[in-house]
């Protein structure tokens, strides 16, 4: 959660949905103690070894004033200490054998610590989840068989309910945690919009009116002028995909600059995909510039990366046969759809078209451009593309991967 500030600016605030845990645990340790020293004071006679006995309750009872807050945050609780604790609370049940009786033993008598052994399992529940509870549980309940001889129905019914008790709340703390930190994403995320909103109004009433104003200036003027233009617009679909909070394309123009080394043409390298599902997006995104458009989902579109870099290869080369067959000038939109079963990517262009026939002809004369990289990959995937072409009003080329395809 975020709080003002006296100068207006949010300040992040820690949350914690296990600190009331960790103090709950400090109030339970220094209550059982309480209740262990009682139940020894009033037993202190019956004890076949009052003295051994009175120098365990007094180390563990120094133990609680040098440690006492060591449980009150998760800071202070540390591994070795928690083993520290929970040896102290074993000791404490094997000794019970040694210094009480043999007939108080058999008859059910309460440990030297008591119900104190509890506080030790706790700590590791709420520290290391239901786990370490499931670890430090299982010692106790071994500690408490071996001090009592045989497994009695009550050690027994004791064994289970802490057991039981530690675990589940170890996993209830995991839960939280969780829960906490999926929160504290959504707030980060939250704030983040926010400011990306306001540099949006900010630059849009500024950066991207004059990038327009130069783009339009050049393209007026010719010459040089016009090159700073195209490359004002560039800039300017950058920076509102940025804005938008989508994926920056790499503007055309570096290569031009000296900035990158020449990729050579659009579909002669892609982007190499992370191992595992990626997102189409980042794939698609760098192929936007002046004269393409790219739109696509304000979520990751993700894809098995075998099937997205072949998707994107794909798309790479519609946009080559754009600029092959309907002039440099031409413009084209790439649309990304994320169906529940289906991934759809259509390429579109203002050019001239194909003429009818045309497709089978440049197939027959050994031309395969797009018989083999546009349908033979989607073919591959599992998928189909469709050309749809009309003389003096475009091309249109629809491709389609199923989820989950791979390529065979």
């Amino acid at each position: 959660m975020t709080q003002r500030t006296g100068t207006g600016r949010p300040r992040a605030v820690r949350m914690s949905v296990e600190l009331p845990l960790w103090r709950a645990l400090t109030g339970y340790r220094i209550l059982t103690l309480g209740y262990a020293l009682a139940l020894f004071c009033v037993n202190y006679h019956e004890y076949a070894h009052p003295l051994g006995a009175a120098l365990y309750m007094g180390v563990l009872t120094l133990w609680m004033l040098l440690t006492w807050n060591k449980v009150s945050a998760p800071e202070r609780c540390t591994g070795s200490f928690l083993i520290a604790d929970l040896s102290i609370a074993l000791g404490g049940v094997l000794l019970s054998a040694v210094v009480d009786s043999a007939q108080r033993v058999d008859g059910g008598a309460a440990t030297l610590p008591s119900i104190w052994t509890g506080g030790a399992v706790l700590g590791l529940a709420i520290k290391g989840g239901w786990r370490w509870a499931a670890v430090g549980s299982t010692l106790v309940a071994v500690a408490n068989l071996v001090e009592r001889g045989h497994p009695a129905r009550d050690t027994v019914h004791n064994v289970l309910l802490v057991w039981v008790s530690s675990i589940a709340i170890g996993y209830i703390v995991e839960v939280a945690r969780a829960s906490e930190r999926t929160l504290a994403r959504a707030l980060q995320i939250e704030a983040a919009t926010r400011e990306r909103e306001r540099l949006a109004r900010d630059i849009h009433d500024s950066v991207l009116q004059v990038l327009a104003m130069v783009q339009r200036r050049g393209a007026a003027l010719g010459g040089e002028a016009a090159e700073l233009g195209r490359l004002a617009g560039e800039q300017e679909i950058a920076l509102r995909t940025l804005v938008a909070g989508g994926l920056v394309p790499r503007s055309r123009s570096e290569a031009d600059l000296g900035l990158v080394e020449d990729a050579g043409p659009a579909g002669a390298a892609e982007p190499a995909p992370p191992a595992g599902p990626c997102d189409l997006r980042a794939l698609l995104a760098p192929r936007a510039g002046a004269a393409v458009t790219f739109s696509g989902p304000g979520t990751p579109v993700l894809l098995e990366a075998a099937a997205a870099a072949e998707l994107a290869a794909a798309v790479g080369a519609a946009l080559d046969n754009v600029t092959q067959h309907a002039g440099t000038a031409a413009r084209a939109w790439i649309l990304l759809e994320d169906e529940p079963d289906e991934v759809i990517v259509t390429v579109r262009d203002d050019g001239p078209g194909i003429p009818e026939g045309r497709l089978a002809a440049a197939e027959r004369e050994g031309r395969m451009g797009v018989a083999l990289s546009i349908r033979g990959r989607l073919r591959d995937l599992g998928g189909t593309a469709e050309l749809l072409s009309v003389p003096g009003q475009g091309t249109e080329v629809e491709m389609r991967v199923p989820r989950g395809s791979e390529k065979r």
